[in-house]
């Protein structure tokens, strides 16, 4: 797929080495759709290639006033995908394997700049990918997923542990509260909250200081690859055990009563089956 082709993303390359990817879809929120992962999984991939690129820095649209609203499904999400790459989605990998590799394997650095809340998969996605975060001080954080009594996705099952441990990791996990950009500073999610408005001028600033003249770009792919390939099997086999954990919560009684809770908009009474 081409950057030009991008619906749900945008691809903006600088000359200075900078390359923006912004989620791009204003009316949900910038919800992760199955297009939206197939052009991130492409746009990962077109800037590992490119020698012009030296950094990525991920967020959200401003319109949006979210970096991500979560995984988005419909019985009509198909459509919105060229009919050429419709063999490249897999309904079936629900902790989203193949863009977590990617994302895992890119040589390059990540800044995720979270400007507004990011819940389920928009909390999910920045653990996978950020070599860097940087969050806006009115911004939150939620795992919502027990919400829909199922279960993270993007090998933060394995990844959240071990950054903030397992009794905080848990928590989040098991009651899906919301997590201010200040706790999520606390815990060490976050390098650093600012002002929305100072935001992207200190994340590029950040990121100017990884790209020459300022930067060893050589000697910062060589770090990143260092720090990620012992966990590379680990990661791999932890999506497929998502992937094998989401099917049974799929067919619970209790998944079907979270989508009816939903759309009735009251809170789901759960039986635990």
């Amino acid at each position: 797929m081409l950057v030009e082709e991008f619906k749900q993303i945008k691809y903006e390359k600088e000359e200075n080495g900078i390359l923006t990817v912004t989620l791009n879809w204003p009316e949900k929120k910038n919800a992760l759709s199955p297009l939206g992962l197939l052009e991130l999984g492409y746009a990962v991939e077109h800037a590992d290639k490119d020698k012009q690129v030296k950094v990525m820095i991920l967020t959200g649209c401003e319109e949006a006033g979210a970096f991500s609203s979560g995984g988005y499904f419909s019985n009509e999400m198909l459509k919105d995908i060229p009919e050429k790459y419709r063999t490249e989605v897999n309904l079936r990998d629900m902790a989203s394997k193949k863009l977590c590799l990617k994302f895992w394997d890119f040589s390059k650095p990540v800044i995720s700049v979270i400007n507004g809340f990011a819940v389920g998969g928009g909390f999910t996605l920045p653990v996978i990918c950020s070599d860097l975060v940087y969050m806006a001080e009115d911004a939150w954080w939620a795992l919502f997923f027990i919400k829909r009594a199922v279960i993270p996705d993007f090998a933060t099952t394995v990844l959240l542990p071990l950054m903030i441990g397992f009794n905080k990791a848990k928590e989040l996990f098991y009651l899906g509260d919301r997590m201010t950009a200040q706790d999520a500073e606390r815990l060490g999610l976050v390098n650093r909250v600012l002002p929305k408005e100072k935001l992207m001028p200190y994340a590029r600033k950040q990121a100017l200081r990884l790209i020459p003249p300022k930067g060893p770009s050589l000697s910062i792919k060589l770090m990143k690859k260092t720090m990620h390939i012992y966990f590379r099997d680990i990661i791999e086999k932890q999506l497929d055990l998502e992937n094998k954990m989401w099917t049974k919560a799929i067919r619970s009684k209790d998944f079907g009563e979270s989508l009816k809770a939903l759309k009735e908009k009251r809170d789901p009474t759960f039986i635990g089956k």
